[in-house]
């Protein structure tokens, strides 16, 4: 099969990849289509050194599971993290933080930039009727935009900034003003803003606001200057939620969570069943971010668009 690969900071097109085969409890995945994100851009940087196929972002097709064949010409997402279910993590709160844990396209599993992928079943989540590939491929960065209402309360009346206007944060933005929470997206360029004004979202440029301006800050902009600008504009006794993961150390005075007892809220994967239902039901737009469709066999020629700055989604198309 064809695939894109990545190993030593290095991403190239590869045709006669071996098609991977189900094991016991899996089903073989057909990819319909493919999301390039953040992560990916910064692991073809060195992130985490994975080597393999790329990508977690898909909707596909099931054509093998032998052991449920109900599966079969099913449109599936799946869920990323492969847990051993046999640890205390598994089976007290999910695969997500499994200490054996593999990765789809991100930890010692091959992802989906791929024409075919295998899954256990027990990460398959089918697709509605209702809801086009184009919309389904948005399911996982959505499902992490929902993780922030499982871990926190935001409540109505809180001042909450986004800050980086990008593909998950646009999803964000979206998530946490449904509870009619006042939202306001940041970003560097106005030219960034265009579009989370055009959905209803109040807008401002990061660099223009006073410090300590918001109850609850998320930072979503994958690098070291909206990391600062998130810790500047937290209130004292705020909420600072770190959504980004890239490649590099930041290097930054953290003096003011001391001084200022700020909360500080890792978040990663969230829960794919709300993420779809709000799909379903048109609450969430997603099409308008999408900016550009490449083919499979110009997949490099695809990442490197998506890495400029201000683009929102690219997808792959096998």
């Amino acid at each position: 099969m064809q695939a894109l690969y990545v190993a030593d900071g290095r991403l190239s097109y590869r045709q006669g990849y071996p098609k991977p085969e189900p094991g016991p409890g899996e089903a073989l995945v057909r990819v319909r289509l493919a999301g390039i994100c953040a992560t990916d851009l910064e692991i073809v940087k060195g992130y985490g050194g994975f080597k393999g196929v790329l990508g977690h972002e898909f909707v596909g097709q099931v054509e093998a599971a032998t052991e449920e064949p109900s599966w079969v010409g099913k449109r599936v997402v799946g869920t990323i993290n492969l847990g051993c279910w046999q640890c205390r993590v598994c089976l007290g709160e999910g695969p997500e933080h499994c200490p054996q844990r593999t990765v789809l396209g991100i930890i010692q599993k091959d992802g989906i930039f791929a024409d075919y992928v295998t899954l256990p079943l027990v990460n398959l989540r089918p697709v509605p009727d209702e809801v086009p590939d184009e919309e389904a491929v948005f399911t996982e960065p959505l499902a992490a935009a929902l993780r922030i209402r499982e871990q926190l309360v935001v409540p109505p009346t809180a001042r909450v900034a986004v800050v980086g206007p990008g593909r998950l944060g646009m999803l964000i933005g979206q998530v946490l003003a449904l509870a009619g929470t006042r939202v306001t997206m940041l970003g560097r360029l106005p030219a960034s803003l265009a579009l989370p004004a055009q959905l209803g979202l109040e807008t401002g440029l990061a660099g223009d606001m006073a410090d300590d301006s918001f109850d609850f800050v998320v930072e979503a902009t994958g690098n070291e200057a909206g990391l600062a600008h998130s810790l500047r504009l937290v209130r004292p006794l705020g909420t600072l939620v770190m959504k980004s993961t890239f490649a590099g150390a930041a290097t930054m005075d953290l003096s003011k969570l001391v001084v200022g007892e700020i909360t500080v809220v890792g978040s990663r994967c969230g829960p794919f069943e709300p993420a779809l239902r709000l799909l379903a039901q048109g609450k969430i737009a997603v099409r308008r971010m999408i900016e550009a469709e490449y083919p499979l066999a110009e997949g490099t020629a695809a990442l490197t668009h998506a890495a400029r700055p201000g683009v929102r989604k690219v997808l792959l198309r096998p």
